[in-house]
């Protein structure tokens, strides 16, 4: 196998996201040693050329830039923070590709730094299917020297690379509040399709009404970052009130069903408590400093 790099990588975790990192690494001719917890993931990762590992010991000692990705930090941790492990890994980088908070992320990077290891953390930003091909996306931070000099073995990966900046926990930061966008989006689709339902729509008769609603997003985020960062709130047109009143009529739909309303409930509370505090005529976005502040 050879590298257009000159360089090696390992692979610690091979779930689905795991196994598709090691995957592009392989086909973009990196010499890629890997390793699981669980045996056997690696049979089809091997039969494409990727070197198997017998413990995670022995895989960090065949790159100079380690690659993680597992479920949560408590699991990177077991790993890598076993005292053979971390022997193995001095003078070694981590590229930290697991989710988990921001405050984790900073305590590793000093667990790291402590043991004479360098670390980046980062995020994947795109499902599995996307890693190897254009339209992947990853973030990372941490020591920007680190992040250079490892960007072209980080480069197989394909699609687009950002550094975000030198604090260690700004990937996570930025997957935190993203993820946060996306769940909490996913959660009231859901619920949009148990209330069609009961009312006899179908979910693909739903669907494209759906995406239009997605459609307005874009220009309404763009929008509503400019007002938090200005801190101007003004409701003009759409103000938290008539938020509120739509509110109540999806909550009411919801419960003549006996569709548990929590989610909207929840916005629909944090709404009056803003109203409560004299911000009615402020748009619904004033939610944002409320929610700092409390």
């Amino acid at each position: 196998m050879s590298s257009s790099t000159g360089k090696s990588v390992t692979v610690l975790g091979l779930g689905p996201m795991g196994r598709a990192l090691a995957g592009a690494f392989v086909g973009a001719g990196l010499p890629t040693t890997v390793w699981n917890r669980t045996p056997g993931k690696d049979r089809q990762l091997v039969e494409r050329g990727a070197a198997a590992a017998r413990s995670a010991e022995e895989a960090v000692t065949k790159s100079d830039m380690v690659v993680t990705c597992v479920v949560n930090y408590g699991a990177s941790d077991a790993i890598l923070r076993r005292d053979a492990v971390t022997d193995a890994l001095h003078g070694r980088t981590v590229v930290n590709l697991t989710a988990d908070t921001p405050d984790r992320a900073r305590d590793t990077a000093d667990w790291a730094y402590r043991h004479g290891i360098g670390y980046l953390d980062g995020a994947i930003m795109t499902p599995v299917t996307t890693i190897g091909t254009p339209a992947a996306v990853f973030i990372h931070s941490g020591p920007e020297d680190l992040y250079r000099r490892h960007r072209p073995v980080l480069d197989q990966l394909g699609g687009a690379h950002t550094y975000l900046g030198e604090d260690i926990g700004l990937a996570a930061a930025y997957d935190i509040a993203l993820l946060d966008i996306f769940w909490t989006a996913m959660a009231g689709y859901a619920h949009a399709l148990a209330i069609a339902k009961a009312e006899g729509i179908t979910a693909q008769q739903l669907a494209p009404f759906a995406a239009g609603i997605g459609a307005i997003l874009p220009p309404i985020f763009e929008e509503a970052a400019q007002a938090v960062d200005r801190g101007d709130f003004s409701g003009e047109g759409n103000p938290i009130t008539s938020a509120v009143s739509s509110m109540a009529h999806i909550v009411e739909a919801s419960e003549a069903h006996g569709i548990d309303a929590g989610v909207m409930r929840a916005a629909e509370g944090l709404a009056r408590r803003v109203i409560g505090r004299g911000n009615g005529q402020d748009g619904f976005i004033r939610v944002a400093e409320f929610l700092t502040r409390h």
